[in-house]
Order: C-alpha cells, then sequence, then structure tokens
C-alpha cells in the first residue's frame, strides 16, 4: 500500500498498518491526505509570494533604471529594450530548448496574430511609461497602473458585456470620479495614464486568448521579435540622424543599455513562476507592489510635485482599489466554499 504525499508515492512497512511517532504500530488507521501535503504546499506558497515580490519589485524599481539611462530618449530605451530582449530570449530559448515550443507558436496563425496585436500593445504601453517617466511625470505613470485593475473591469462590461457586482460598480465609479478629479488638478486629461491603463488592460485582455498556451518566455520571444523591424528602423534612423546614445556616452552607458533585455525578461519569468503557485487573489494584492514603488521614486527620488487635488484624486482611485480587492477576496471564498464541503463529503483513501 502506498500514501500519496505532494505528487510522490512513499511504500509502507505493512497494508494498512502505520507507524506512529511513539514507535507503537496502529493497524486500520487513515491518512488525511490534506494532513500529509500541508507543508508541501506552505512551501510553494512562500516560494510563489518571493517570485511575485521579485516581480512586481522589479517592475516597480524600473523608473530608476530609465534615470540612469539619461540621455537617452524614450524612443531609444524603447527600441533598444525590443532588440536586446529578443537576443536575451534567443539564448534563454537555446538554453532551455524550447525552440520547438517558438516555432508552433509562429506556424499557428491564431496565436501569431494574437500576439502580434499584443506586440504592437506593449510596445505603446512600454513608449508612453517610459515618455512619462523620463519627462517629468512618473507620478502619473504610476497612476496608469493603479488605475488599470478599474479599466479591466470596465473593458469587461465592455467588450465581453459582463455583469458588474455593486462593489465593483462602485469601484468603476470611484475610478472615473478620480479621472475628473485629476483632469482638474493638472489642467488636462490624465491620458498618460489612461494611456497606460488602457494599453496595459487590452494587452492582458488580449493575452488571455492566447491562454496558458504559450509560456512566458515564447510570449516575449514573439513580441519582440515581431517588434524587431520596427525596432531596427528606429536605431538605424536614430543613428543616421545623429540622436543614437547607444555608443556615444561611453562602454558603461552601452552595457546599462544592454542588459535592457535581462531587466525585461527576469520579471516576467518570476511572474510566471509566481502565477503557477498563488491563487489570484495573492496575484491581486502583490499587483500593487509595483506602482507602490513607482510612486514613492517619483516623491522621493524625481523629487514631483504632489499638490492636494493630486492627493484627493489618488486618494478615490485607492478606495476603489480597496473595493475591488474586497470583493475579489469575497468572491473567491463564496467559490472555494462549495469545492470544501465537497471535499468534505469524500472520505480520504489510503
Amino acid at each position: 500500500m502506498r500514501v500519496e504525499t505532494s505528487g510522490a508515492d512513499h511504500p509502507l512497512p505493512h497494508p494498512r498498518c502505520f507507524r506512529n511517532r511513539n514507535g507503537t504500530t496502529a493497524v486500520g488507521t487513515h491518512v488525511s491526505r490534506t494532513r500529509t501535503s500541508t507543508r508541501p504546499a506552505r512551501s510553494e506558497s512562500a516560494t510563489g509570494v518571493l517570485f511575485g515580490i521579485g516581480a512586481y519589485g522589479l517592475w516597480g524599481l524600473l523608473p530608476v533604471y530609465f534615470l540612469i539611462l539619461l540621455p537617452a530618449t524614450a524612443v531609444e530605451i524603447v527600441a533598444n529594450r525590443v532588440l536586446w530582449s529578443l537576443i536575451f530570449c534567443a539564448l534563454l530559448l537555446t538554453v532551455l530548448r524550447s525552440w520547438t515550443t517558438v516555432r508552433t507558436a509562429f506556424t499557428t496563425p491564431r496565436v501569431l496574430g494574437t500576439l502580434t496585436v499584443a506586440a504592437l500593445l506593449i510596445a505603446v504601453n512600454w513608449l508612453v511609461y517610459t515618455y512619462g517617466v523620463t519627462n517629468g511625470h512618473a507620478i502619473e505613470a504610476s497612476l496608469g497602473y493603479f488605475i488599470n485593475p478599474i479599466v479591466s473591469v470596465l473593458l469587461g462590461v465592455l467588450v465581453l458585456r459582463e455583469k458588474l457586482r455593486p462593489l465593483q460598480w462602485a469601484a468603476v465609479g470611484m475610478g472615473l470620479v478620480a479621472v475628473v478629479v485629476l483632469a482638474i488638478g493638472y489642467g488636462n486629461v490624465p491620458w498618460i495614464a489612461l494611456a497606460l491603463a488602457f494599453s496595459f488592460g487590452f494587452y492582458g485582455f488580449v493575452k488571455k486568448r492566447v491562454g496558458p498556451s504559450v509560456d512566458a518566455v515564447t510570449s516575449l520571444s514573439i513580441e519582440t521579435a515581431v517588434l524587431t523591424p520596427i525596432a531596427a528602423a528606429v536605431m538605424i534612423w536614430l543613428a543616421l540622424s545623429g540622436g543614437a546614445t547607444l555608443t556615444t556616452e561611453g562602454p558603461g552607458h552601452f552595457w546599462i543599455m544592454a542588459a535592457s533585455g535581462i531587466i525585461t525578461a527576469v520579471p516576467l519569468i518570476f511572474f510566471g513562476a509566481a502565477a503557477r503557485r498563488l491563487p489570484l487573489t495573492t496575484i491581486g494584492m502583490l499587483q500593487y507592489l509595483a506602482p507602490v514603488l513607482q510612486f514613492i521614486l517619483a516623491l522621493t527620488v524625481f523629487r514631483e510635485e504632489m499638490p492636494l487635488e493630486r492627493w484627493i484624486g489618488f486618494g478615490l482611485v485607492w478606495i476603489g482599489l480597496a473595493l475591488l480587492t474586497v470583493d475579489m477576496i469575497r468572491t473567491v471564498r463564496k467559490n472555494a466554499r462549495p469545492r470544501k464541503s465537497g471535499q468534505q463529503q469524500q472520505p480520504a483513501s489510503v
């Protein structure tokens, strides 16, 4: 007889006989699966949290990297990010021996078409975000990722015709009021924040259509491959016009720019590892780490102003996010109750 523990089978000394801690033998003892798998599950969750903190922490610290790359423009930074990401992904695919997955995706029209749209959306997102950070709008850029969950809910209504729950409606309402307040505070519509939120919201929507058939490294490889001709053309144009800084600011600047491939790919790999180990509620809580870090950096490192009307607008957004988080936790717990009751009705087998 064998007992399943965290996916591994362990032989027992005698059928239906189990050795207790005190050395005696118990006959006919039933072992609970949940008890034997508690420690490995807890370890997996802890590992997932560390990966999640690593992913969102690196994304949150990205503005510092862009600051180091000055005087490079947003266009040059994004073009280099695409090219060096493709090179890093090619090396990674070679090490992991995953070229077959990439070839399969490239030869599947639906997958290739979907990832092409995703590539264009993420290029817009990268360009707008880099422009915002390097031109004194880091606070507004962080706002874009704060309101992104609210925009995603709104897209569910507009695109997927989903029905919202009361707390979701309240969060969307808070988001709309916040945009109005911030527009008054900024003197114009916060287009950087809205462009970031909607581009990343649509990006997530498009990526869901691909599903789990394409992993993070394969997806990034194809997306950067699609953008490479455009990025290469931009680099050639910058070099001919004298606007490129890649080879004119010294070897340190060159290698820091070349590191954009690693800086782009590593958080995605961490995120993929976290998503496989953590429930949706935990991922949803961790995602706020990135804009929080971006917001703190904008205040302390970039020294951007934060007048009262912006605090009010951000406060409304944070209230909306709190409502979304409460709604998400309630929904997950509600859906988990029938599963738990169903599992309790089935006795654990040995």
